[in-house]
């Protein structure tokens, strides 16, 4: 016997259906300026048990946090006038604290450790491109989803690769670049156990989205600023019409468009 609830059930279209509401992302408060952002966009500041103040870019550690969301230059601002110490006295009750003179130094490594580790995990995931010649022939094909340079990239070389990936996305004209990263060519090739990496091209989006992560913490902290692109955009991926790209610096070695053995 057919069941004419079943069968009404299965004759409904997704339209009919209940929406169930999209889970809303956690926010924290910045401890200095009081503004209200999603985790991704703080950083978390935890205490260890004797008492001493350290970055935590992963938000893993266990124990109280507190979040702040500004630059270095604002942070330093506030260790030296003492309005750091006052909130996070508020935000840890009062328990005994040590800051590290050096907090600021601590946290921008703390955040380039946590970008060039993700950056390896996409290496050995499969993700990453490298080696110039190999960016460019996936580029002109659509398959980079995102384009990054060392800090110490050449411009003609950030330029050829460019272009390729503007041809591969059919954005001719659209001032897309890639992100020059805060990571000099050899803090990349030590991260991904390669020589002389310069550029990186991501085949996937979900992978490039991985990575704009710890990425967008870390630029906002030393306060570069990001491409502008659709919201959701990983930095470095602009949308046609978008801003003229980053120029980059001028590197000391010849062989930025030299495609290594092996990458």
């Amino acid at each position: 016997m057919r069941n004419p609830h079943n069968e009404t059930l299965s004759a409904q279209g997704p339209q009919d259906r209940p929406v169930r509401p999209e889970k809303a992302l956690p926010e924290r408060k910045c401890i200095l300026t009081a503004r209200h952002d999603g985790r991704g966009a703080l950083l978390r500041l935890a205490i260890s048990p004797d008492g001493l103040v350290l970055p935590d870019p992963l938000a893993r550690a266990p124990g109280r946090g507190a979040w702040i969301g500004v630059s270095r230059a604002d942070l330093e601002i506030a260790l030296a006038n003492g309005k750091l110490r006052g909130a996070l006295a508020r935000a840890f009750k009062g328990a005994p604290l040590t800051i590290p003179a050096d907090l600021p130094d601590l946290i921008e490594q703390g955040l380039k450790r946590a970008t060039l580790d993700r950056l390896g995990i996409e290496l050995r995931a499969g993700s990453l491109v490298l080696g110039t010649e190999k960016i460019a022939q996936s580029a002109r094909s659509g398959a980079i989803a995102w384009l990054a340079h060392a800090s110490d990239a050449r411009a003609d070389g950030v330029g050829k690769l460019a272009q390729a990936w503007r041809v591969g996305e059919m954005a001719e004209g659209s001032g897309m670049a890639g992100v020059i990263l805060p990571l000099d060519r050899a803090a990349l090739s030590v991260a991904l156990g390669r020589d002389n990496v310069v550029h990186l091209g991501v085949t996937d989006p979900a992978a490039a989205e991985r990575i704009a992560g710890p990425l967008d913490r870390l630029m906002h902290f030393i306060g570069a600023a990001a491409p502008e692109g659709p919201p959701g955009t990983p930095i470095g991926i602009e949308s046609p019409g978008g801003p003229a790209p980053a120029t980059a610096p001028a590197a000391q070695a010849a062989n930025d468009d030299l495609d290594t053995k092996g990458e």
